[in-house]
Order: structure tokens, then C-alpha cells, then sequence
């Protein structure tokens, strides 16, 4: 499996969902954070749209994830480790649903999409 795809299908939100705990969900916001964009191959394109999301909340985790996918798919290694890092830390936390339909928490997502970037050489060279 190449890096990208792996990446891609464990940091990609398919929306950003601010949850209240206790035993039920309860779903206060829905935010667009690009899944379409990337999922459909529209990298760059998602990556724009993300960083002008970005300039209104610079610190929303679920932006920053997508965001951190897009600079990976792209290339940018370093962006995209700015960009989970960014996540990891950031004040806002909350429950992601991802691309697969599972849910958890922003900073785990990003910390595992911060692993998978820094094990991508790795991966890249089992993959051949």
C-alpha cells in the first residue's frame, strides 16, 4: 500500500463534528473541511480550500488534519507535519468522523497521521 493511501485513509475527515460527551452524541456543528476535494483526486484544489478555512479559524483540528493530508498527497512533508502538529496541539478538540465511518478523537487522528508521515520513507521503500 503506498504512503499516500494509507495516509489518506486514516486522516481524511469526512466532516468535522463538534460532539458533546455523555452516552449519546450529540452533534453541535458540521464544517466542510474539503473531503469531496480529496477523496476525489482534487488535491490542490482541497488544499486552497482548506487553507482559506484555516484563515478564519486557525486552529479548528479537523481543518488542519485534511489540510496535513493534502500537503502529504502533495508532496510537502513538511507543511503536512506542520499541519498535524498544529492539530495535535491545538486548544479545540472533538470527535472526527473519518473517511471510513469510524469516529475519534482530532488529536489521536492526528497523532497517528503524524506517525504515518514520518514512517512514509519506510513504507515507500516496502511498497517497491
Amino acid at each position: 500500500m503506498s504512503t499516500t493511501l494509507l495516509l489518506s485513509a486514516l486522516a481524511l475527515a469526512s466532516q468535522a463534528i463538534t460532539s458533546t460527551p455523555g452516552p449519546e452524541l450529540v452533534i453541535n456543528e458540521q464544517r466542510d473541511v474539503a473531503y469531496e476535494q480529496l477523496s476525489s483526486g482534487r488535491v490542490a484544489e482541497a488544499a486552497a480550500s482548506l487553507e482559506t478555512s484555516l484563515r478564519r479559524d486557525p486552529r479548528d483540528p479537523a481543518t488542519l488534519i485534511n489540510l496535513g493530508a493534502a500537503y502529504a498527497r502533495l508532496g510537502e512533508g513538511a507543511r503536512a507535519e506542520q499541519a498535524f502538529r498544529a492539530a495535535m496541539s491545538s486548544g479545540t478538540r472533538y470527535e472526527l468522523e473519518l473517511a471510513d465511518g469510524t469516529w475519534d478523537d482530532s488529536r489521536a487522528v492526528a497523532r497517528r497521521a503524524l506517525a504515518t508521515l514520518d514512517r512514509g520513507p519506510a513504507l515507500a521503500a516496502l511498497a517497491r
